[in-house]
């Protein structure tokens, strides 16, 4: 039987951490290593996981990277042969979520497998279809000839709930050190291109939403057109975002149409500043200074990293 290990990252995973770890505790199949990685918290989250039998490493706020953080957990739990990651603000949906979830790698194509996100009971119109649209009701694995049928979304997949084979995950070349978010996205492609398959299981389920501001839904965008800018190979191998955008907003409309049709003006506002961020974090970030770019930016912290003469964008 595999060995399963847990990852998770946090920073003052606050009143929801308390309902995380009961559903965690109520797991069918619990992971044999658990690692809790956390930025500093001032609150009790390492506490009451420690509690629970995690293992914490803690790292300085500033040290927090969405890819190497992540690595140097993989790095931690060396016996681990499926390696699953959540987020302190996935709430695991059912008791068997984690034990379907790794039952994607009975393949022995898949590299990686990721689960469903459902929207948070107290979620928004616009925050509920998000989810409903990117996570389906039906599961389904891809492989790189799928890029034809899925374009750009045969890359997709969320750390916010996902598992990976520790061997594949070596062979991709392990989530890259210094990236602004996207690191999953990142190895999805690799692991593709070296010949594994990418599994969604619909039936491991966690709650997991966000109910975006206006100014948050820009900065996210322009992060995500920053991370393209960096990785143009994933675009020139399974195609441009621009005819999934269009799906999603299509999508939206009719969503917003039949249940919350006076939030149709907020959409459309929001549809336009998501392009707006994306355009400029993608054509223009190499040419502000890193305080400008960490104005615009939803991840702050990436724009101070001593590496940042790798990035290519100003200093001053």
């Amino acid at each position: 039987m595999n060995k399963i290990g847990l990852i998770v990252p946090t920073l003052n995973a606050g009143k929801l951490w308390g309902a995380w770890l009961q559903a965690f505790a109520a797991q069918t199949r619990k992971p044999d290593y658990l690692l809790l990685i956390d930025s500093s918290s001032s609150d009790d989250t390492v506490a009451q996981a420690r509690e629970l039998g995690f293992d914490v490493q803690v790292i300085a706020k500033a040290e927090f990277n969405h890819g190497s953080t992540r690595q140097s957990g993989v790095t931690s739990l060396a016996d681990a042969d499926i390696i699953v990651f959540l987020t302190q603000d996935a709430l695991l949906a059912s008791p068997d979520a984690i034990e379907k979830l790794v039952a994607a790698f009975d393949d022995k194509q898949v590299g990686a497998a990721y689960g469903r996100q459902l929207p948070h009971r107290d979620a928004g119109p616009i925050g509920a279809h998000a989810r409903l649209f990117n996570y389906p009701a039906h599961s389904q694995v891809r492989g790189l000839a799928d890029r034809e049928q899925f374009g750009i979304k045969t890359v997709f997949i969320s750390n916010s709930f996902a598992a990976y084979r520790r061997d594949a995950l070596l062979e991709a070349g392990g989530f890259p050190i210094d990236t602004i978010m996207n690191e999953d996205t990142f190895v999805a492609g690799k692991m593709l291109l070296k010949g594994w398959k990418i599994a969604y299981r619909s039936d491991a389920q966690v709650f997991h939403s966000h109910d975006y501001g206006f100014v948050d839904e820009f900065k996210r965008y322009f992060d995500i057109g920053v991370f393209h800018a960096h990785t143009p190979w994933l675009q020139q191998t399974f195609g441009g975002a621009s005819g999934e955008g269009l799906r999603f907003v299509v999508s939206e409309m009719r969503y917003l149409l039949q249940r919350a049709p006076w939030l149709i003006p907020s959409a459309i506002w929001r549809t336009g500043l998501k392009w707006l961020g994306y355009k400029l974090g993608g054509a223009m970030h190499q040419h502000l200074s890193r305080r400008i770019n960490s104005y615009f930016s939803l991840h702050k912290a990436y724009w101070f990293r001593p590496c940042l003469e790798n990035l290519g964008a100003r200093t001053e």
